[in-house]
């Protein structure tokens, strides 16, 4: 067990909170969606088929997403890490509005992370709030 895996297990978390197991697969699955969508907007900025203003929040999102583990269990900062996954979320629904318009899949593609990053989201506070002595 790696020194991360061992501060992780001993932050006291809810009782709905999914097994540690679980984080590696899912993330793997959500990063291949990622890494395609991505792919394909960067494709179409630098074709010039989309602005600036459209690649931005996919750009921000990178950088916030690959952020956060650096932050949560490099530096062990529950709440810095709070803050860096609501960045993650709001760029990632920033994102899905400004591409839903012009390539409907994307957005489709990018819902289950969606979904993941907002219960992600939930967990991250709640963790934080448990563990705010």
């Amino acid at each position: 067990m790696s020194q991360e895996s061992e501060w992780y297990a001993t932050l006291i978390k809810p009782s709905w909170a999914p097994p540690e197991w679980l984080f590696g697969p899912v993330w793997t699955v959500l990063y291949i969606v990622i890494a395609v969508t991505f792919s394909a907007i960067a494709y179409r900025f630098w074709k010039g088929q989309i602005s600036f203003r459209v690649f931005l929040p996919f750009m921000l999102n990178i950088i916030f997403n690959l952020s956060f583990s650096p932050i949560q269990f490099g530096l062990r900062n529950n709440w810095l890490a709070a803050i860096d996954i609501v960045l993650v979320w709001a760029t990632l629904v920033w994102a899905l509005m400004v591409i839903r318009p012009l390539v409907l899949w994307i957005a489709y593609a990018n819902v289950p992370y969606l979904l993941w990053v907002s219960f992600a989201s939930i967990l991250q506070f709640s963790i934080t709030w448990l563990n705010r002595a």
